[in-house]
């Protein structure tokens, strides 16, 4: 993928650390020399509501907003978001996806139903067939905190940005307290692995 022109979003639900990683992507990215916009929208955010980073990487522009069809790489935290914005990216288009459900709060009242698995794939492949299932929550577990997740996902699609792991992990270390450093950085570690066991590209 060209760092010449990337529109990244990356989407989930309240509480997973969607505002810290597309912050730390942004940072890295500026580091490396490129130019950033950056806007996030947060949709009752504490209640488990929708949350969305827009990231434009290597574009000089003015509005850091990404059009409908125009979403190169979706860092989806949720499968549900990520169907919910999959109409975001354009053909042939990366999507990295966590296999973890958080059902909101229409579903969980009976008002709404959670779409299945099979419904979400079809969802996500009729936008592009470079959809990437991860078990971000799962691997974050293991490590014995779950609140990681957010690190193992920026791992993954850090392999899609020409950005060198050492700016990856100062961004970090910088804005991530020193006593959950660690972990942290693991996860990352654990994501570019699961990414390149998983061929992403």
């Amino acid at each position: 993928m060209s760092i010449r022109n990337v529109d990244m979003l990356v989407v989930g639900v309240g509480g997973q650390g969607v505002i810290l990683a597309s912050d730390i992507v942004a940072e890295a990215a500026l580091v490396a020399g490129y130019d950033v916009k950056k806007t996030d929208s947060l949709g009752m955010a504490q209640r488990g509501g929708s949350v969305v980073s827009h990231l434009r990487i290597g574009q000089r522009g003015w509005s850091p907003l990404i059009r409908q069809g125009e979403v190169d790489l979706l860092v989806a935290f949720e499968k549900l978001e990520a169907a919910r914005w999959s109409s975001y990216l354009r053909n042939g288009a990366v999507a990295i996806v966590n296999n973890h459900a958080l059902r909101p709060l229409s579903v969980n009242v009976g008002t709404e139903r959670y779409p299945s698995d099979e419904e979400v794939s079809d969802i996500m492949r009729q936008r592009s067939d470079r959809v990437y299932t991860v078990n971000g929550t799962a691997k974050a577990r293991q490590l014995g905190n779950t609140r990681t997740l957010n690190m193992f996902m920026l791992g993954c699609s850090s392999l899609l940005l020409p950005i060198e792991v050492q700016t990856w992990k100062e961004c970090m270390t910088q804005r991530i307290p020193s006593s959950i450093l660690q972990v942290n950085l693991t996860a990352f570690d654990q994501g570019r692995k699961e990414g390149l066991d998983g061929n992403i590209r």
